[in-house]
């Protein structure tokens, strides 16, 4: 009833959408990087869209199913094949017992999730399954996977193995790409921009820097510096919060970004983008894009819209007849 990591991967976790509700004791939200890919596959196989997911970065692991299972894999596309055959990302495949799952390279992006149709049985720390590793809690015992790790299915996941291949139409998958220009709203310290620095946010490509991990995404670029920088209290910040250093180099928060910052603000990528710096590594670029809070709040209702037609639809193609 589980499936076996026959060979880890470089980071391999699981993860969901995250631990909410504890950032006053200075504990993170956590979850995965890219919010839209793991919600999809989940409801791509009719599973609540917090269901627990595998996070995979390349080198990916390999694993055996130990028992059939209906699964779904999308995000970053590092070439997987069942059992030798090449699957199609965002759509279900069926595996049997003893099927292997492989990944023979990086194509596109920087993270892949594997969901499978029922979900996983992962107990959960403060309601969530989401593996933080600085403080070794949630997901696998708090801790990446490694070999011989075997990862529960739920008996829900091995009473439905009838799968009807279905998969996600092109529209509703955000347009990933190494080079992104995202969409941004003013942070609190927006402001505090020269004019100089400004027109660079605004008009520059900024490289992923090598000294990125989950926690920010450390970026290159010519120097963005302010007007005024006294020194601030320590404020909230989120997933996607953007910040100016004090090298006058950029930062964008991911998901364990720490709870508190003192950093300026200068603006938050809004919820519809954060996939697309969620799939960005080392030497992507990204550039920015200042749109208006009711854009951002547009944007995000068509999301949520659209996700809610694909879930009733899943759940629709896999109701018995």
């Amino acid at each position: 009833m589980s499936i076996l990591i026959q060979k880890p991967g470089i980071l391999t976790t699981i993860q969901d959408l995250g631990r909410h509700g504890f950032r006053r004791f200075g504990i993170n939200p956590g979850g995965v990087m890219d919010p839209a890919a793991a919600r999809m596959v989940n409801a791509l196989l009719g599973n609540n869209e917090r269901d627990a997911v595998l996070e995979m970065h390349f080198p990916a692991p390999q694993i055996i199913f130990e028992k059939g299972a209906v699964a779904a894999i999308g995000g970053a596309d590092f070439l997987p094949h069942l059992d030798g055959e090449p699957l199609q990302l965002w759509q279900e495949f069926r595996a049997k017992p003893g099927s292997m799952l492989t990944f023979a390279g990086k194509g596109s992006g920087n993270r892949a999730y594997l969901a499978i149709k029922g979900g996983l049985e992962i107990d959960q720390w403060l309601g969530s399954s989401s593996t933080n590793l600085i403080a070794g809690r949630g997901g696998f015992s708090g801790r990446r996977l490694e070999a011989k790790d075997r990862v529960d299915l739920r008996a829900s996941a091995l009473e439905n193995l009838d799968s009807t291949g279905t998969r996600l139409s092109p529209w509703i998958i955000p347009p990933y790409s190494s080079t992104p220009t995202v969409r941004v709203i003013p942070g609190a310290e927006f402001q505090s921009l020269s004019d100089r620095s400004l027109e660079i946010f605004l008009s520059r490509q900024f490289e992923i820097s090598g000294k990125s991990d989950r926690m920010g995404f450390r970026l290159i670029g010519e120097a963005v510096e302010l007007s005024d920088r006294a020194e601030m209290i320590s404020s909230a910040v989120s997933f996607g919060t953007i910040q100016a250093l004090p090298d006058n180099q950029l930062i964008i928060l991911m998901a364990d970004h720490q709870t508190t910052g003192g950093y300026p603000r200068l603006a938050h990528v809004i919820s519809r983008d954060l996939p697309l710096i969620g799939q960005l590594g080392p030497g992507d670029k990204v550039a920015f894009q200042l749109v208006t809070l009711d854009k951002a709040e547009k944007l995000y209702l068509e999301f949520e819209r659209n996700l809610k037609f694909l879930g009733a639809g899943s759940k629709f193609e896999s109701a018995p007849n």
